[in-house]
């Protein structure tokens, strides 16, 4: 038997976020029911509360967390009561094509992973006297002080580890790190840019200076971004908000730089990773550019063998990369202490994300 929990739910896309109580279900046989010891806010919850992308409401938004397993379904080997997790987006099949070939990121079957037709919702609450079906969002929706999940979307961790920290690993810290280690594969002494220092960029930064990088060009248009990029390895910065920041790297890298990294979702900026690169270059764009919006490249410089790809939360391997990114927080070579700007409750996250909007922080962390 299921039972209720607090929740920040969306009713309306656009819209803002309200504090209700709903039920979640008992775990099926594949199913985790999880309680949330802390929930990031990332940019992409921003991005559908903004309306910017579509999502189905009435949802519970939140996509990166972790916390402790409390019950497990039937058919559940890999996790039991009391282990702790990380959640990951990137649940997956096992089975389709994507899955068989080491790109989990890309499972095309995640209907696998829901429940089957028929069945009660996961999450669900009263409303006029009926049953009403919330939304999953990502299939985790972790603003909440408890999730049901399939067992694929969720990998087991060091209990060592502190839980708040944990979590940014959930998002923000695979994406950033993955999309310099898993879809650019930076090599040793090469030169990278990163355009935006926020949650993934810092992660990108770090991502860089971990693959032993010999130049990190940090570029925002915000000096405490900047400065804080420097903490994580950034060797140079660029205030965009001064300079043109494509002449000011070209001039920096003599001549361009063999990576750069899109980290915001901006037309401007992906235009911007693509025209910064050095003959041969690589332009990883991290950042959700919002639907409807195009990118624009000069066709002339492909001539020049330059590459622009996107990455899906940095091609990871999560059940491999995460537990590592655990290891190297351990042995202090990670830095995710740096990255909490306020650890807040429930109740106050749409004040966390009204300070995301203003841009001087990082991540802002619920702790339930």
């Amino acid at each position: 038997k299921g039972n209720t929990m607090r929740a920040a739910v969306l009713e309306t896309n656009p819209g803002e976020l309200t504090i209700q109580d709903i039920a979640i279900d008992a775990p099926g046989p594949n199913e985790v029911l999880v309680r949330v010891a802390a929930a990031g806010l990332c940019h992409s919850d921003l991005h559908f509360m903004e309306g910017k992308y579509p999502c189905p409401c009435p949802t519970v938004l939140g996509h990166e967390s972790a916390g402790v397993v409390e019950a497990v379904g039937s058919a559940v080997h890999y996790l039991v009561p009391g282990d702790h997790v990380i959640s990951c987006l990137s649940a997956y099949c096992g089975t389709c094509e994507y899955c068989l070939t080491g790109r989990l990121y890309s499972c095309q079957n995640k209907t696998a992973i829901d429940r089957p037709s028929g069945e009660p919702p996961r999450l669900s609450r009263s409303n006029k006297g009926e049953s009403e079906t919330v939304q999953q969002f990502f299939r985790l929706s972790s603003f909440a002080e408890q999730i049901l999940v399939h067992e694929h979307a969720l990998v087991k961790i060091d209990r060592d580890m502190p839980l708040d920290r944990a979590a940014l690993i959930g998002c923000g810290v695979t994406t950033g790190l993955g999309a310099v280690f898993n879809t650019a594969r930076v090599p040793a002494g090469s030169t990278v840019a990163v355009i935006g220092c926020g949650g993934i960029g810092l992660n990108a930064v770090q991502g860089a200076r971990i693959a032993g990088a010999g130049r990190i060009i940090a570029v925002d248009m915000n000096a405490g971004k900047l400065e804080m990029s420097q903490d994580f390895g950034a060797t140079d910065v660029i205030d965009a908000s001064q300079v043109d920041a494509v002449a000011a790297v070209k001039e920096l890298s003599k001549g361009g730089v063999e990576f750069s990294f899109e980290a915001i979702g901006l037309k401007i900026a992906a235009e911007q990773a693509f025209a910064m690169l050095r003959p041969g270059g690589v332009a990883t764009v991290i950042g959700m550019i919002p639907v409807g919006e195009n990118i624009e490249i000069p066709g002339y410089m492909l001539l020049g063998d330059r590459r622009i790809q996107g990455s899906n939360m940095g091609s990871n391997r999560f059940r491999v990369d995460m537990p590592r990114y655990v290891d190297l927080y351990m042995q202090g070579r990670l830095k995710l202490d740096e990255l909490v700007s306020a650890r807040i409750k429930l109740e106050d996250v749409n004040d966390g994300f009204a300070a995301m909007k203003k841009g001087n922080i990082a991540r802002s962390v619920i702790v339930f």
